[in-house]
């Protein structure tokens, strides 16, 4: 599991762990019941304190895309296919309104933006 940590982001150590692990297993890359590096291990890995990590998992445990089994470990949950479809779904909506914005800013009318999204609709089929 491959997880970078920018001490020049914005974004809080354990955002980054959490944002960084939910996208691995959106992507396919951690699947279901595959089981996580331990609060101690990813925090040595990553050089970071194991709260840090444990506040991360347990954000990810909250959100559902994790389970923890008592001294066993965590794991990717299982049967979580809707929720990555909503996740998939706020993350769209989300640049379709920093689109929205960046086409507001640039003096782009409704009309036009809806021809520049039609045409890489087409262009993906």
């Amino acid at each position: 599991m491959q997880i970078v940590i920018s001490n020049s982001s914005d974004k809080p150590i354990y955002e980054q762990v959490a944002s960084q692990v939910r996208s691995l297993i959106m992507s396919g890359e951690l699947v279901a019941g595959q089981q996580l590096p331990s609060i101690r291990a990813l925090a040595a890995e990553l050089r970071i304190s194991a709260i840090t990590t444990k506040r991360a998992y347990a954000d990810l445990e909250a959100q559902g895309f994790i389970c923890t089994v008592p001294g066993k470990g965590s794991y990717v949950a299982g049967d979580n296919l809707e929720l990555l479809r909503e996740e998939r779904l706020r993350q769209v909506e989300a640049s379709l309104a920093k689109a929205v914005e960046d086409a507001h800013l640039a003096g782009i009318g409704k009309e036009e933006l809806h021809e520049m999204l039609d045409l890489e609709l087409e262009e993906e089929r």
